[in-house]
């Protein structure tokens, strides 16, 4: 069976992002190829919470970050989700002015997925984080899944 993956708002943001400096030609180059290349081995999932953050606002390629998810399967927000993401501000884990990357979390520990793709280091892909939310979610009888960017999951070729 396929290993499991939440893809949030930064990776289709990445994948089309226009920005010439050097970390934004890195992470999009490393989205692409992670996008053709790897997602076929992983069962890819997405969020309500992700495709409405993706349309709000307006940015260059907008419409075809959107459809990048296209036939990605969509979980829904729901109470349960809403209340471990407002557990995850009110113990710390996520700062009250990113609700979004709590709900990130909160999809893919609910949904027990293996992996959360991001390129948000901050907030989400931190190893300083990962004792936290690992100790929380077990405080909420919940599973912590491998928090990482593109470029991390990726197979190793032995040949």
């Amino acid at each position: 069976m396929a290993r499991s993956v939440h893809i949030e708002t930064t990776i289709p943001g990445a994948y089309f992002d226009e920005r010439d400096d050097v970390v934004s030609r890195f992470q999009r180059h490393q989205t692409q190829l992670w996008w053709r290349v790897y997602r076929q081995q992983y069962e890819l999932y997405t969020s309500e919470a992700v495709l409405a953050e993706l349309r709000q606002g307006s940015f260059p390629q907008q419409d075809e970050a959107v459809r990048l998810l296209e036939g990605v399967p969509v979980l829904p927000v729901d109470e349960e989700i809403g209340g471990v993401a407002r557990a995850y501000v009110e113990h710390l884990v996520m700062p009250r002015g990113h609700m979004g990357d709590s709900f990130h979390l909160a999809f893919a520990c609910i949904h027990a997925l293996d992996y959360l793709l991001t390129w948000n280091c901050r907030h989400l892909a931190n190893p300083r984080k990962v004792a936290h939310i690992a100790e929380i979610n077990r405080r909420l009888g919940l599973l912590t899944p491998t928090i990482l960017t593109p470029q991390m999951l990726v197979e190793e070729d032995f040949e």
